[in-house]
């Protein structure tokens, strides 16, 4: 990583961008030449002025990492906004990107990416095999629409400009930063806030959607972060060594995934809860499995491992504390 180059990180506030940042900054890259805007200062799904502030900011390399995310209420609820302000991310900063010189660029996508029913652990290779998880599918799609896009750059402007665009996609994240929002987030930081209100009200049992049985892999969000600055900068020749012009994107896991109702139990120890936990099978499941193959990962001389499941909760539900008492 150069340290005089301006890197633009997209999504700053979020949980995995600002995770990002924290990462540069723990590498001595200079927050002087880190940029960032927030929504109210950028809407990334504005083409025009997502031109104008590359033409004015000028960054060397950009990190991806805004988009409309949430859990499966969500998805299923509000599915045109899904697709539609995710695919007009990825489009409008990729293509201002290329526009202003931006050489290099990492796109974060997502593990829903790949069918419902893939072959486990889910390998690089599986990507438009097969139908994708219903509830997910706007979502995802805008994802593989940043795959693609990324790959089609270098493709057309690889050798004449020297375009380097890259894609990781990370399997469930959590940790500090997360939305806890009791509907429409993620499945931990969501059992996070149940289990807390429960254990605060004295509730003797917690409802969880679905029979408990799905397997889920997770990776607290500053393995990413350190996994996505990696890949950024890996020498060309390595990147290239390791992928394919149109099958290029790296999945970042943790290497192995527990039940839903494991990972429930697990939460209600982090959070103090000791009532009943209930399964609501008449609530979908999802998808039955979600394991990431990291071998292509390792190969280019990266594993996740730095923070352990217990020790990922604590710290994501006292993070969990200090916002909910903001």
């Amino acid at each position: 990583m150069n340290d005089s180059e301006t890197i633009f990180v997209a999504g700053h506030r979020g949980m995995v961008g600002s995770a990002i940042v924290r990462q540069l900054l723990d590498a001595g890259h200079p927050a002087s030449h880190i940029v960032t805007r927030t929504h109210a200062e950028l809407n990334l799904t504005d083409q025009a002025a997502v031109r104008a502030f590359f033409a004015s900011a000028r960054p060397q390399q950009v990190y991806l990492a805004a988009a409309k995310v949430g859990g499966i209420h969500a998805n299923n609820t509000f599915p045109a906004d899904f697709i539609y302000q995710n695919l007009m991310i990825a489009a409008n900063v990729i293509e201002a990107a290329f526009c202003n010189g931006v050489q290099k660029l990492l796109f974060l996508g997502s593990s829903c990416i790949y069918p419902k029913l893939v072959e486990q652990p889910m390998n690089e290779h599986a990507l438009l095999t097969g139908p994708l998880e219903a509830t997910n599918e706007p979502y995802a799609v805008a994802k593989i629409a940043g795959i693609k896009l990324c790959e089609s750059y270098n493709r057309q402007f690889g050798a004449s400009h020297g375009v380097d665009y890259r894609s990781v996609m990370p399997t469930n994240l959590y940790g500090p930063g997360d939305s806890y929002h009791p509907e429409n987030s993620h499945v931990i930081p969501a059992l996070i806030r149940r289990f807390h209100e429960a254990k605060v009200s004295g509730a003797p049992e917690v409802a969880i959607w679905g029979s408990g049985t799905p397997m889920r892999e997770f990776l607290y969000v500053d393995d990413m972060a350190a996994a996505c600055v990696h890949v950024m900068n890996l020498p060309k020749a390595s990147y290239e060594q390791h992928t394919q012009p149109m099958l290029s994107h790296i999945n970042v896991g943790y290497g192995s995934d527990m039940t839903i109702a494991d990972l429930a139990h697990s939460i209600a120890l982090a959070t103090g809860f000791d009532g009943q936990i209930r399964f609501d099978s008449t609530r979908p499941d999802g998808t039955p499995r979600k394991l990431m193959d990291s071998s292509r990962l390792r190969s280019l001389g990266w594993q996740a491992g730095k923070v352990d499941l217990s020790s990922g909760l604590a710290l994501t539900y006292q993070d969990f504390l200090q916002q909910t008492a903001q």
